[in-house]
């Protein structure tokens, strides 16, 4: 499946999910992909990914790194490459937050806009109405998000007889 990306678990990726039921069905010998980054970046899901194909039989082959499960070689390989793609996913987020630091640093202000405060008094009175989120969310023109946080401003994060 397209777009989505190599940093999330099976659960996260549809495509990945429906290969390996399809290696526990015998459905193929081997799976070929580009490069190791393809079937995952942590080391711990592609560990999990190249157990599941062990156990069904089913061997890997990567082009990119030339290598084949096949041999005690190929599978030392896959783990040292699944280690750094594990590395390098690591890096870029070390450098996202950095750059997000220096960002507030620099007075800049994240995330999106906050609506008016005559937008949220409407969300407030149509909530109080009794309107659920979807609807209200529509009848103003702001997503469901944003509605969400009015009412849990309205009524607190443990108000119980709100939930």
């Amino acid at each position: 499946m397209t777009g989505i990306s190599g940093s999330k678990g099976r659960d996260g990726r549809p495509g990945l999910d429906q290969m390996l039921k399809d290696a526990q069905r015998r459905r193929f010998d081997v799976v070929m992909a580009w490069a190791i980054d393809r079937l995952g970046r942590s080391l711990i899901d592609l560990l999990g990914t190249i157990q599941v194909l062990e156990a069904c039989g089913v061997d890997l082959y990567l082009d990119q790194q030339s290598i084949d499960t096949t041999t005690p070689a190929g599978k030392l390989m896959f783990q040292v490459c699944g280690a750094f793609a594990e590395f390098e996913r690591s890096m870029i987020r070390q450098r996202v937050t950095a750059g997000l630091k220096r960002a507030v640093e620099a007075g800049k202000t994240l995330g999106r806009p906050k609506v008016s405060a005559a937008v949220e008094q409407r969300i407030r009175g149509l909530l109080r109405t009794g309107l659920g989120i979807n609807s209200t969310a529509r009848k103003v023109g702001v997503g469901t998000g944003t509605v969400q946080r009015v009412k849990q401003e309205m009524t607190g994060p443990f108000d119980v007889a709100a939930a």
